[in-house]
């Protein structure tokens, strides 16, 4: 029975070791996670404090470092590609383009009493210069709406041109023969390398010198003076001698025969023919024209169509209806019958400024030939070659296309042309 009990105690005191084994593993794990627990709240805590103080030393010092290191460096400049794609995208856009084009020279007439009436002779040939034309274009939608020059700079001067008038007594020209003797009828006569005033000049003579006709090519001589052989121009010399006395005073020019009918379809590109005399008589005399601006004027519209091949009588036509009768403001201030050069916002002070109504005449007959009436590459003055930039055809409607925004120029012209031609 002792035996019994004793068995018995042991095994209380064992189970009772395991017990306390057990708390002490259960208080051992409740510690040890208390302690990791307190670790994670200071942790929590001091990051807290540490990210806190690090926000207000940012705060406090921001300032004084933008204050204190602003630099211009560090703007940021847009991208000029992204600023285009982004202006692509807007509805309504503005462009400026610049754009290089010829400055066309301007023609000095001068007196010479020693060629006949209706004949003029080149001195000095023009140079055409270059200008940078400054334009704004407007878009919608990717569509051009309008465009406005807003300015001009002058990169190559151009070098004017000097034309001798004759003013003597009318003589009729007299066709030479391959072997003949010319003599000079202008106070100087140049000499060039081909038929063509742009050619290279070889020398210059003087009136009455006498030379030999060796080749005949147009309005062109080409005759042999001294040891010297090149090109002359006809009409300034004669078979006549110096010393033969002929009566010239009472010759009349002969008239054209020029058809006073003619349609809306005229090629323009193509001179009237009228004669010298006829250009002043369907010039002259008109009522509308009370300052005798055309009528004083008649001989250069003569001279444009025969130095450029445009028909002289259009070109008087456009003058009268843009400048109406020499009467606008821009003709009168600036000797401009054509508002050359003057563009919608400022058409007053852009216009050109000329010292003479024949400047204007001359440089719209170039204009006209140059750019309107003859398709691109076509042979036209001076042995050069039509730009044809506003080329829609050699009519007044070819021409209305571009020269005026107005539908109805074409019909205003025409009714002044069909006025002078009545008039031959």
């Amino acid at each position: 029975m002792n035996q019994k009990k004793k068995v018995e105690k042991e095994k209380r005191i064992e189970k009772n070791e395991k017990s306390k084994k057990k708390d002490r593993q259960y208080y051992f794990i409740v510690a040890l996670f208390a302690l990791f627990f307190i670790i994670y709240i200071v942790l929590v805590e001091f990051t807290s404090q540490t990210s806190y103080a690090s926000s207000n030393e940012v705060v406090e010092e921001q300032p004084q470092k933008v204050e204190l290191n602003y630099n211009s460096n560090d703007l940021q400049v847009p991208d000029p590609k992204q600023l285009v794609e982004e202006n692509n995208q807007v509805t309504r856009k503005e462009e400026l383009s610049v754009e290089t084009i010829d400055l066309e020279y301007l023609t000095e007439y001068q007196n010479n009493p020693d060629l006949p009436q209706g004949t003029i002779q080149v001195m000095q040939n023009g140079i055409v210069g270059e200008q940078e034309i400054i334009t704004k274009k407007i878009y919608e939608n990717d569509e051009l709406v309008e465009e406005i020059q807003i300015g001009n700079k002058i990169t190559k001067s151009a070098l004017n041109k000097i034309v001798m008038v004759g003013t003597g007594p009318y003589r009729k020209i007299t066709e030479a023969n391959v072997g003949d003797q010319v003599y000079v009828t202008s106070t100087m006569l140049s000499i060039y390398l081909e038929p063509d005033e742009q050619s290279q000049k070889i020398i210059t003579v003087y009136k009455d010198e006498e030379m030999t006709v060796l080749e005949k090519s147009g309005n062109w001589y080409r005759v042999a003076y001294t040891n010297y052989s090149g090109w002359a121009m006809k009409e300034c010399l004669t078979t006549i001698s110096p010393e033969e006395e002929v009566e010239i005073e009472d010759e009349q020019e002969e008239p054209s025969g020029v058809s006073t009918t003619i349609t809306k379809n005229i090629k323009l590109n193509q001179p009237s023919g009228l004669t010298l005399n006829e250009f002043k008589k369907v010039l002259s005399g008109n009522s509308q024209d009370k300052d005798k601006i055309i009528e004083n004027n008649a001989e250069y519209f003569y001279y444009a169509e025969k130095q450029y091949g445009v028909n002289g009588i259009f070109i008087a036509s456009v003058a009268v209806h843009e400048s109406n009768w020499g009467t606008s403001s821009i003709a009168k201030q600036k000797k401009n019958l054509f508002g050359y050069g003057a563009y919608d916002r400022d058409p007053a002070g852009s216009a050109y400024n000329f010292t003479d109504y024949s400047e204007c005449i001359d440089l719209l007959g170039r204009v006209f030939a140059k750019y309107y009436v003859n398709p691109p590459g076509t042979a036209i003055y001076d042995n050069q070659k039509a730009s044809g930039k506003y080329y829609h055809g050699a009519t007044l409607e070819g021409v209305n296309t571009k020269y005026a925004t107005d539908k109805n120029w074409a019909n205003a012209v025409f009714k002044w042309m069909q006025y002078f031609y009545n008039r031959i």
